[in-house]
């Protein structure tokens, strides 16, 4: 038995789509949104991300682990305010 402590809470990682060219925006947002495609994969996104993804890809739907005030965040930026940065 290990005597090593872990935290029980795991930092939340960054939007995965961060990875930017010179085309491409950058985030500053954390994960707080979870799309699931057909195929079942999973995407941890930023509300802003998640936003894009989702109007662009009628096949998304959200995650019941996405809480009911980030998915009002991405209808957010999705509908009424600012867009990627």
């Amino acid at each position: 038995m290990s005597t090593a402590h872990r935290s029980r809470k795991s930092p939340l990682p960054e939007c995965e789509l961060r990875v930017v060219d010179s085309e491409v925006a950058t985030c500053d947002g954390r994960e707080q949104i979870v799309l699931i495609g057909l195929d079942g994969f999973e995407r941890h996104l930023c509300p802003a991300h998640a936003a894009a993804l989702w109007l662009t890809d009628p096949t998304l739907r959200f995650s019941a682990k996405t809480r009911t005030e980030a998915i009002a965040a991405v209808m957010w930026h999705a509908f009424g305010g600012g867009g990627l940065q």
